[in-house]
């Protein structure tokens, strides 16, 4: 039993309550913030901050999610066959030039970590995802961002930014959180401008939301490449944020290379069998589809109605730029007292900005109905 009146040891005291100190710059790098999730005194809050499919997982999904239960307590496939085979099979694409990671995030990560060395730079957007940036720093490396004037990521500035030391390119194709996308051509002619020692990293995480008819996938470009990896996520349109499932598509001298320092078993066993059955719940994906195809232009409208900018988006979600960041946060108070959740986008230089995830027909009218009220005011 503890002796509850037993004295305490003396408390650490200067140097020692610090720890080892980790490598130069560590310290530096602001940590991802993820979307908020609660508001103070409201039960079910209204979240529409982490672009997470509305509808949630897939009745497939989440009965292979169930069954995979009785097997938790064994190691999973470390090559994850099962859905390395659904994949492949599905996309037209080399089982052996896959790469599995919790999350594409885990994917960008063991990418910077094989390629990377102090001094080294990645290229990307003004605007883009921050997780291809924290990595990096990790790995005491440059970050040079191309400027990004109309929000979208521009052939030329990407290769202005590429010198001797530049490893990766990453191009979010849609990007968040901007919603701006590359057409096919523009991404041919990126890869077609970039040394043969620079990897193109094509983020395709919004992929399967597009409509837009210029837009396509960079699988075919990477199959006839040595410098392409294109990724893709289950965390959108699957609706399996909470587990974690990414892929990537890339030489196989690249997934080789990433193979050695990749963690033996990196995604669960819920995870893999989750994945896979999402991939054949073709209702789910086109439910989730339609969802987005009807309400994005309805909120988008709506919004612009009100006088607020809202930029073009070919993903799941809409960026709104109000006049300044005082505006956008008293816009982001009032919908967080009206229950509702959205993303204030500081932390990729929009201080000005509120991302919105396209939501149910009762969420997205909540969002019309409150920022109709904020406008007014």
């Amino acid at each position: 039993m503890t002796d509850a009146t037993a004295t305490p040891g003396p408390a650490l005291q200067g140097p020692a309550l610090q720890g080892p100190a980790p490598k130069p710059g560590i310290l530096d790098i602001a940590p991802y913030v993820g979307g908020k999730s609660s508001i103070a005194g409201v039960a079910e809050p209204i979240k529409l901050s982490s672009n997470e499919n509305m509808l949630g997982a897939g009745e497939k999904a989440r009965a292979a999610y169930e069954a995979a239960v009785r097997n938790i307590h064994v190691y999973p496939d470390g090559r994850a066959t099962k859905l390395r085979d659904a994949v492949a099979e599905l996309h037209g694409l080399e089982p052996e030039r896959l790469i599995f990671g919790n999350g594409s995030d885990e994917v960008f990560a063991l990418l910077n970590q094989t390629y990377l060395t102090a001094g080294d730079n990645i290229v990307c957007g003004q605007y883009g995802f921050l997780a291809y940036r924290i990595s990096a720093l990790g790995c005491e490396a440059q970050v040079k961002l191309a400027p990004e004037p109309d929000f979208k990521a521009e052939v030329d500035a990407l290769l202005a930014q590429v010198d001797d030391r530049t490893k990766i390119v990453y191009v979010s194709n849609p990007s968040n959180p901007t919603g701006s996308y590359n057409t096919g051509e523009e991404i041919r002619r990126l890869h077609a401008a970039l040394p043969a020692h620079v990897i193109l990293v094509v983020d395709e995480a919004y992929a399967e939301y597009v409509t837009e008819a210029d837009w396509e996938t960079s699988f075919p470009l990477a199959r006839e490449a040595q410098n392409i990896v294109v990724t893709r996520t289950f965390s959108k349109i699957h609706g399996l944020g909470g587990l974690r499932i990414g892929f990537g598509y890339a030489p196989v001298a690249v997934a080789e290379a990433i193979d050695r320092i990749r963690l033996p078993f990196n995604v669960s066993v819920p995870g893999l069998e989750a994945a896979t059955a999402a991939l054949s719940d073709t209702a789910h994906q086109e439910a989730s589809r339609e969802l987005i195809t009807t309400w994005k232009p309805r909120l988008t409208q709506a919004l612009r109605g009100f006088g607020l900018n809202v930029l073009p988006s070919a993903g799941n979600f809409v960026l709104v730029l109000f006049d300044d960041a005082e505006r956008a946060a008293a816009a982001n108070d009032y919908l967080n007292g009206k229950g509702v959740i959205v993303r204030p986008v500081g932390g990729y230089g929009l201080p000005q900005g509120l991302r919105i995830t396209i939501g149910t027909e009762d969420q997205n009218r909540a969002v019309i109905d409150a920022l109709s009220e904020f406008a007014a005011t």
